[in-house]
């Protein structure tokens, strides 16, 4: 399976705004330049594992989570994200957001099956 650099590119910006970094700041942390921050994110250029290890460790996070989206059925895919955006919610948010999930999946699999059928 070939390595999806464009979605490499999406999850490092993704990250590197969740942590409130620029590209400027993550390329300093990383000791990468700002245009190769910027180029690897828009995939013209392909990081190098030694690039992807360094904007990792500046952000505190693994390699796993930029080559997150990488696999073609990814058991976890989500989970770390869906776990982040409840931190910081209540008891109440998050019981709102669980079922919110929960009628948006019977939504979706009922729409599956509908439009299987035609």
């Amino acid at each position: 399976m070939p390595v999806n650099f464009k979605a490499i590119g999406k999850r490092l910006k993704e990250i590197r705004k969740r942590e409130g970094l620029s590209q400027a700041s993550l390329a300093e942390k990383a000791d990468l330049s700002a245009q190769y921050v910027s180029q690897i994110e828009t995939a013209k250029k392909r990081a190098s594992l030694e690039s992807l290890v360094k904007m990792a460790n500046a952000m505190h996070v693994s390699v796993d989570d930029l080559l997150y989206g990488n696999m073609p059925e990814n058991p976890k895919e989500y989970q770390t994200d869906i776990s982040d955006l409840m931190n910081d919610c209540s008891c109440f948010e998050k019981r709102i957001l669980f079922e919110l999930l929960c009628a948006a999946k019977e939504i979706i699999r009922e729409n599956i099956v509908e439009h299987a059928i035609l």
